[in-house]
């Protein structure tokens, strides 16, 4: 063969390795219900798949029940746009949707693989979005997976059932389980879309033993919870927690299912003027919700300890072991209940502040502000700061990382958020970090915060929370090159990550603070407190 003949043979040749490499994910994908059809991203790096149904609609008598097997499909399903948002309670301003609306058939998941993967070799990151598990869906552009897929990592989202629809704990549907059990359809919601991930990510290039589950708030809280469950802990290799757990709050543990049988009941009652469940499973969609969202206040519909997906109450799971074994890297955000604090118009004296620190803790309020001091009303309003933020979900997740430190086995990363915020439509920078303001940074999506004010840091701490996290999903371990070394989290050394304009560890600071209000907060007359 001629040289310039070669050589044309040898680009062509160089030129189809190259484009069939980029293209190992195909735009079609044969799932176990059938052929789904998704379409690149605008950069050509990834591919997406938007809301394939991985369970059954839950209308009629699937409502509130366990999650049912999806139906197959025949021919292509088109797979490019996200699935309707399940119908919720809470309305959050900084919440902006992009799917067709609410609606009861909403079990849809999404998954971004990046386009040159090859079948079964990359690490698989399922996200939880938070909500109170009341709001919250996958469609906002702030969850939107392309970015962090960009690491080399499939990202998978999913819907799961929320409020009402999604917690209802019943007499009839407690005699209708096979496991005795009711409430909890949210989480076996989450508990679905992970088997669907273990039985079909390997097509979209995500390695089913390498899955790493991990979420925001409630979706944090969802985290926990998986890792505790029977149901669940053996479905996924590592676990990342942003403010949130499901051991012991101030309010206490997870209501029993007998409890929340009586309490869901009379809501029933007094909302519907029925507690039959078949005259219940007959209302509309709109019937349901409407006194829902007329209630005030608020009725609450989360987690309860079923005696199924949760046998015993979280706290208890761990302090016997029995919880998942597995890395764990877990943290909050430095402001978590700032916002409601200097958004409420009060300004905390000295004198307010001791007078709260009484009420919350009887004969122990001057303990407490020993580790919350209140020498000024400017201090006093930053230890008013701070305690909101423990008391809502810094507590908490605290609790769940101790756990696991004490009989999980394995590695484990705490973190603090606390780079404060620029500024934008919904928040000012006196807000500081405040709840949810990790989820842009973590998934590349500054951009899609409405307004904001970025600033070279913003981006820089973005790119090391997308490292730390993908590094972490890859080995269980968040440290390689480029970013400052994060030691493990005891349990000799209590080292903790600040992720800031210059991200450094340091010892924790406060652990006096969280060992205070654990002896509490823990201590079983705390147990019925807000339940």
């Amino acid at each position: 063969m001629p040289l310039l003949r070669r050589d044309l043979f040898a680009a062509a040749v160089l030129l189809l390795l190259s484009s069939t490499v980029f293209a190992a994910i195909p735009a079609q994908v044969k799932t176990d219900k059938g052929v789904v059809e998704g379409k690149p991203t605008a950069d050509g790096r990834v591919m997406a798949f938007k809301g394939i149904p991985y369970a059954a609609p839950p209308v009629g008598k699937l409502r509130w029940a366990p999650p049912a097997p999806a139906e197959p499909w025949s021919g292509v399903r088109p797979a490019h746009d996200f699935g309707y948002h399940c119908v919720q309670s809470a309305m959050y301003n900084d919440m902006q949707f992009h799917d067709p609306g609410p609606s009861e058939d909403c079990l849809t998941l999404n998954v971004w693989a990046p386009a040159d993967a090859a079948p079964g070799k990359l690490p698989v990151m399922v996200w939880i979005y938070g909500g109170g598990f009341s709001g919250g869906t996958t469609s906002e552009h702030r969850q939107d997976g392309q970015f962090l897929a960009h690491k080399n990592v499939v990202v998978v989202s999913m819907n799961y059932r929320l409020g009402i629809f999604g917690f209802f704990v019943h007499p009839e549907l407690t005699a209708e389980s096979a496991h005795h059990a009711s409430g909890n359809y949210g989480l076996m919601d989450q508990n679905a879309a992970l088997k669907w991930v273990k039985e079909n990510i390997s097509a979209f290039g995500g390695d089913p033993s390498n899955i790493t589950i991990f979420g925001e708030s409630a979706g944090s809280f969802s985290v926990s919870a998986q890792m505790a469950s029977p149901l669940s802990r053996d479905l996924f290799q590592k676990a990342i927690g942003e403010s949130g757990g499901a051991l012991f709050s101030s309010r206490g543990p997870e209501p029993l299912r007998e409890q929340r049988e009586k309490t869901d009941s009379a809501f029933a009652l007094a909302a519907y003027g029925t507690t039959k469940l078949s005259e219940l499973r007959e209302l509309s969609t709109e019937d349901i919700i409407r006194p829902v969202l007329a209630s005030r206040p608020a009725p609450r519909f989360g987690e309860d300890v079923d005696g199924w997906f949760l046998p015993k109450p979280a706290a208890e799971i761990y302090a016997a072991g029995e919880q998942a074994h597995i890395p764990l890297l877990a943290g909050w955000n430095a402001d978590e209940g700032r916002g409601g604090i200097v958004g409420s118009g009060n300004r905390f004296s000295a004198e307010g502040f001791a007078a709260q620190a009484e009420m919350d803790f009887p004969g122990r309020g001057a303990e407490l502000l020993k580790l919350y001091p209140n020498g000024s009303g400017e201090q006093a309003l930053k230890s008013a700061a701070d305690y909101a933020g423990d008391k809502f979900i810094a507590y908490s997740t605290w609790r769940w990382l101790e756990a696991q430190v004490k009989t999980g086995g394995k590695p484990v990363y705490r973190y603090l958020f606390a780079l404060g915020n620029p500024g934008d439509r919904f928040h000012t920078p006196a807000s500081g970090t405040f709840h949810s303001d990790d989820i842009e940074y973590v998934f590349g999506t500054l951009d899609s915060r409405p307004e904001a004010m970025w600033r070279p840091e913003d981006r820089k701490l973005s790119d090391e929370f997308q490292t730390y996290w993908t590094n972490f999903a890859r080995t269980g371990d968040p440290n390689g090159a480029g970013v400052p070394k994060w030691p493990v989290y005891g349990p000799t050394e209590w080292e903790v990550m600040h992720l800031d304009r210059t991200s450094t560890a340091k010892p924790d600071a406060n652990r006096a603070r969280y060992l205070f209000l654990d002896s509490v907060w823990s201590q079983p007359k705390a147990s019925v407190a807000g339940n």
